[in-house]
């Protein structure tokens, strides 16, 4: 079914070809991100007004909206253009004015001529005791009065287009909505008694009160569930072709795995071990891998991942670990050679500075199968990297790289399978909807041996008193990161504030102890700064943002953070997992400006009470929503109309579970659920979906 179902026709006509809608109207209708009417049907009324009707005014809730049916008096023109046009009207028990504004009066007298009755609606105020309805939002004959709805539904607007405009144009989208058949599992369907698709469009453009408006009422939690269930089975329909896509199994022998955990001073958590497992259990099948790693800050991912890699190894392939900078691949690299030397494996490290001769003779060593495991930056996409027999890309993430990547290096191995590494725990809600065509597993124990990291609140007005322990830590031989604000956007400010932080702290500490990182330091320069601190060299590092990212230094024990109020929750919760990576307890100081606004004192005081990195990103979420905290430019989220990702998490993983069940069932969609599903994905305009039905 490559073409659009022809029921749907009339839902993706030009909008002009609604009641009410010209050229001009529907260019407007665009801000409103409305192209189409099946636009108009999933943009809902979001508030209502009650315009019962009542005898008078009086004992009315004022100001509120008021309908009246009246008996038209004196009409009183201005005495100046700019004046008010007055006209008295009396309702079953007080007198009121109707006041209009730059009003042509000849059209005023005769639309309510003196001594006529007709029903006015709108809001009334009282103005020095008199009550007053200024331009009034009906004005009707007592015959036609039943057009004024009891619940008048209030749209979202944008310039151009009135509720008036919006309202008929609504109207007009729901007479062409079609009968379409059902694409919900009938006992869900019934367990939630939702309507059907028609009468919940119905019931959510025809509200009656404010709870009808509620996201909670069963028409709108049904067209949620329709958007997130469109969503969800293109990710199942991508995740069901990537399946069948032939894969190569590669079995494990455990040889070179046990030679590393026989070398490890502790023993993996029982998450490690289930990742592992899972991990192992799909390389062994012949269908493709494509897993999601999350673990928090110092779960372990390193050596899960090291495991998979040793995997592709042992069934006699290679695997590639990658990274989305040079720094973090060479750390990558630092440590996973402990590892690599355990197991007797052949590591080595591919990134853009490998230039001329030592490039051609890494190249080389790739494609004979010299080199068993390659780390790299994204230098590993390029045209002339060629591997022996790659088994396994394992994808450090870190937010930085996409889906088209993710699909790039897939492309590299033949059939290699795909693990995707994040340090940033997701909230499960986008884990659902950015990640929903993977498997995830999750680490959710800390390995042993690691110390709770001290956080405290620290005004700056105490900062000597911060310097004053900074320098103490420096003379006990301890290490220090000292993260400066983000001043503003602009890069410049960022490294004025570092740098001049970073000379008062030389001043303090002398000049041999400070170091400074920021991003507009030519790369050389950076690595080397990194490497003195690495090194213990300097006991201090002033840095900006550039080390949220991975660097590992287990003797730094304590994390300063300055201006900490102006950070994200997550980017914090990133800073503060530098430290209490070694066997010694960590402390991290957050400085804020007095005095701290809500949001502020919230995430400070979330970060104070809680390591748990999934605690800290549902809150992060909460406040700040789903796009902000991906990223919207790159965060691949859908727009959704009506469904809400963040408080609608059970109804996602309810259309995930469903999705993947239909495609089980029935993977081509020829059943009667399959055909409706079908048209659902046409509606819901889910083209990457339809594309890979029609190839599939």
């Amino acid at each position: 079914m490559s073409s659009r179902p022809e029921p749907l026709f009339p839902l993706f006509a030009d909008l002009e070809t609604l009641p009410g809608v010209g050229p001009k109207i529907a260019k407007s209708l665009a801000g409103l991100a409305i192209e189409a009417p099946r636009d108009l049907l999933f943009t809902l009324p979001h508030s209502g007004i009650d315009r019962r009707k009542r005898d008078t005014v009086q004992g009315a809730d004022l100001p509120g909206v008021v309908t009246v049916e009246v008996e038209i008096g004196r009409h009183a023109a201005p005495r100046s253009r700019s004046g008010a046009y007055r006209i008295t009207v009396q309702d079953a028990q007080t007198s009121f004015q109707l006041v209009f504004f730059h009003a042509r009066g000849d059209y005023l007298r005769k639309i309510l001529p003196s001594g006529a009755r007709r029903v006015v609606s709108g809001k009334v105020e009282l103005f020095d005791g008199i009550a007053q309805m200024v331009h009034p939002d009906h004005i009707l004959p007592v015959e036609e009065a039943h057009d004024i709805p009891d619940f008048e539904p209030v749209y979202p607007l944008t310039a151009g287009v009135t509720q008036k405009v919006m309202h008929k144009a609504a109207q007009g989208a729901l007479a062409r909505a079609p009968e379409l058949a059902e694409w919900i599992e009938p006992s869900l369907l019934g367990k939630e008694g939702w309507p059907s698709w028609g009468e919940a469009l119905s019931q959510a453009h025809a509200p009656t009160d404010a709870a009808t408006l509620s996201p909670g009422h069963p028409a709108r939690v049904r067209l949620a569930y329709d958007e997130l269930f469109a969503h969800q089975m293109t990710l199942a329909l991508a995740r069901q072709n990537r399946r069948k896509a032939a894969g190569r199994a590669s079995s494990g022998t455990g040889g070179l795995q046990g030679k590393v955990l026989k070398s490890l001073p502790y023993a993996p958590t029982g998450a490690q071990t289930r990742a592992i497992a899972d991990i192992a259990g799909d390389m062994a099948r012949d269908k493709r891998m494509n897993r999601l790693l999350q673990g928090d800050v110092g779960a372990g991912k390193t050596l899960v991942a090291f495991m998979a890699l040793l995997i592709a190894v042992e069934a006699g392939g290679q695997g590639v670990m990658m990274a989305p900078t040079e720094i973090l691949a060479r750390q990558h690299l630092e440590g996973l050679q402990p590892l690599a030397a355990s197991a007797g494996v052949v590591l080595e490290l591919l990134t853009g500075r490998d230039k001329g001769a030592e490039r051609a003779a890494k190249l080389e060593a790739l494609k004979n199968g010299k080199i068993q495991v390659l780390v790299g930056t994204h230098a590993v996409f390029q045209e002339d990297v060629a591997f022996c027999d790659l088994r396994l890309a394992v994808i450090d993430e870190q937010h930085r790289f996409g889906v088209r990547q993710r699909l790039a290096l897939g492309a590299k191995g033949i059939l290699a399978d795909v693990l995707v590494m994040t340090a940033t725990p997701i909230p499960r809600s986008l884990a659902l909807a950015q990640y929903g065509d993977m498997d995830v597993s999750v680490l959710d124990e800390k390995p042993p041996g690691r110390k709770p990291i001290t956080t405290a609140l620290i005004s700056t007005e105490r900062l000597e008193e911060v310097v004053g322990r900074i320098r103490a830590a420096a003379d006990d031989g301890r290490q220090v990161y000292w993260v400066c604000p983000l001043v503003e956007e602009s890069e410049t400010s960022d490294m004025t504030a570092a740098e001049e932080r970073f000379k008062r702290l030389r001043a303090a500490l002398g000049e041999a102890r400070v170091g400074l990182v920021h991003g507009q330091m030519p790369p050389a320069e950076k690595d080397a700064a990194m490497a003195r601190f690495q090194a213990g060299e300097t006991s201090v590092l002033v840095a900006t943002t550039v080390i949220e990212v991975g660097v590992n230094v287990p003797n730094a024990t304590i994390m300063v953070i300055e201006r900490a109020e102006t950070f994200g929750l997550a980017q914090l919760h990133q800073l503060r997992g530098r430290v209490g990576r070694g066997d010694q307890a960590s402390t991290c100081l957050l400085l804020y400006q007095a005095p701290l606004g809500e949001g502020g004192r919230k995430r400070l005081e979330t970060l104070r009470n809680t390591e748990d990195g999934f605690i800290i990103a549902e809150t992060d979420l909460e406040m700040r929503g789903a796009g902000d905290v991906i990223g919207t430019a790159q965060s691949g989220l859908p727009r959704f109309r009506v469904a809400d990702v963040e408080s609608q998490t059970g109804l996602m993983a309810t259309a995930q579970t469903d999705a993947r069940a239909l495609l089980t069932t029935d993977p081509t969609l020829e059943s009667g659920r399959g055909r409706a599903a079908r048209v659902l994905l046409w509606l819901m305009r889910q083209d990457e979906a339809i594309r890979l039905i029609s190839v599939g």
